[in-house]
């Protein structure tokens, strides 16, 4: 089963949108049977799906707190065939808390998500908070697949080696050898010279991990996620479909021989 977790400790790197597009394209073009699995107090991977997520009685954070909920008690249909959600909401910000005394706590989601194998379930995908602490180091220990989308920006380049950095150490310490960064797809990209020169030194510092087509900005994604739907959905001819159907396929076929080769980039 693949494990793919979506995170940069940054927000606004379009996370989300890479997230909830990759895991509509394996169910749409490969036939698999997903999970999205929301992990961000703001619950936009269930809104980006149509799921409104303030209403619902359960959550993941039940999920992960209470020891008689089920996996299937939580889980909510989306209107794309194979694809599933795991909503967050607003109660994720209590979990470090909930949790402190458990001696698993790193642990709790990957031993929560244990039933989605024989659930049927071929990929799961995780959409992390825009934060290093225990949440995201829970996506981190479910995981053996990580996707790092880095803006465009300058200060962007210390925070993507700090990233990469960081799961090197949450795969030491947590005890799991197979967790790699797949890939490092450029995002919120615009033709200008400073957005070029930092692609280039993407480029150079992760020639096999990098992804080949960079996330622009595209008003048909925006407009797809205010109508709860993906870009498939939406406007799959659009330029923003062309853009996230090239990133997805590139993060179904990263093969796990290559996973992890780009160093840390520094800045000068």
């Amino acid at each position: 089963m693949r494990r793919i977790a979506f995170i940069n400790e940054k927000g606004g790197t379009g996370k989300t949108t890479l997230a909830v597009n990759t895991a509509a394209w394996l169910a749409r073009e490969c036939g698999m049977r997903v999970l999205l699995v929301d992990m961000d107090t703001q619950g936009h991977a269930g809104k980006s799906l149509g799921v409104d997520v303030r209403t619902l009685p359960r959550n993941v954070f039940h999920l992960l707190t209470g020891e008689n909920v089920r996996l299937e008690e939580v889980v909510q249909p989306s209107a794309i065939e194979g694809l599933s959600v795991l909503p967050s909401y607003k109660e994720m910000a209590d979990f470090p808390v909930a949790v402190a005394a458990d001696g698993r706590r790193a642990r709790r989601l990957a031993d929560r998500l244990a039933p989605a194998e024989a659930a049927g379930y071929q990929a799961l995908v995780f959409d992390a908070p825009p934060s290093m602490g225990l949440t995201t180091r829970n996506v981190l220990v479910a995981s053996t697949e990580v996707v790092i989308p880095v803006a465009l920006t300058y200060l962007s380049l210390d925070g993507c080696a700090e990233m990469v950095e960081t799961v090197r150490q949450v795969g030491q310490e947590e005890g799991c050898p197979e967790l790699r960064v797949t890939k490092v797809v450029p995002t919120l990209y615009r033709k200008t010279a400073l957005a070029d020169a930092i692609l280039e030194r993407l480029k150079t510092y992760f020639p096999d991990s990098l992804a080949a087509t960079p996330l622009g900005f595209n008003v048909k994604i925006d407009e797809a996620q205010s109508h709860g739907q993906t870009i498939w959905e939406y406007s799959p001819r659009s330029k923003g479909a062309e853009m996230l159907d090239a990133i997805a396929r590139e993060v179904y076929e990263a093969a796990a021989s290559s996973q992890g080769k780009g160093r840390p980039p520094r800045v000068a």
